[in-house]
């Protein structure tokens, strides 16, 4: 975000049988805040460790996405890949208004380089009203390598989600209520 604007407001929800029970330590969670925090300069404003439960699961995605949050960003971490009880992506899409195909394919294909394994994740993106939820693998390599391959594009994506990018490189497009992103061309 550039200077003078609205820092970005993050939530991370870490999906994890185990950790929810207390038999394992969440390291996915915090290191993806702090990563939110030291990158984006975010608000991390919600944090929640939740065991790979469905209906948990969408209703704490609908609920951090409410507008009385004013949650930018939610950044889930676990229950992406093909074990049976993984089931963070069904959940979001359950309650996703606009499915983002693109954000977690970007993720994947930056990330392809360090591993083929970064394939196995389902993971998705989307969004609810003015919320982005972008679902990452849970282990502590994986999510944090596929939120590192999006932070360049972050800021923006989040700018034009709340409606303060009133156009994106039209030569004739001034100012009326947001900014005017010019591209090179």
């Amino acid at each position: 975000m550039s200077e003078g604007d609205r820092s970005i407001r993050a939530a991370v929800l870490t999906v994890s049988d185990r950790c929810s029970r207390g038999a394992a330590t969440d390291t996915s969670g915090p290191a993806l805040a702090h990563m939110l925090r030291a990158s984006l300069s975010a608000d991390v404003v919600q944090t929640r460790c939740l065991p790979d439960e469905h209906d948990q699961l969408a209703a704490c995605f609908l609920d951090w996405s409410s507008p009385a949050h004013r949650i930018d960003l939610i950044v889930s971490t676990g229950g992406t890949g093909l074990a049976p009880r993984d089931v963070t992506p069904e959940a979001a899409r359950s309650v996703i208004e606009r499915e983002h195909p693109g954000l977690m394919e970007l993720a994947r294909l930056r990330c392809m380089a360090r591993t083929p394994r970064t394939f196995l994740s389902r993971g998705v993106a989307g969004t609810i009203g003015r919320t982005l939820i972008l679902t990452l693998p849970g282990s502590l390599k994986g999510s944090t390598e596929n939120l590192e391959a999006l932070l360049d594009i972050l800021p923006h994506a989040i700018e034009t989600l709340r409606g303060e990018v009133q156009d994106d490189g039209r030569p004739d497009a001034t100012p009326e209520g947001g900014k005017v992103i010019r591209h090179d061309t």
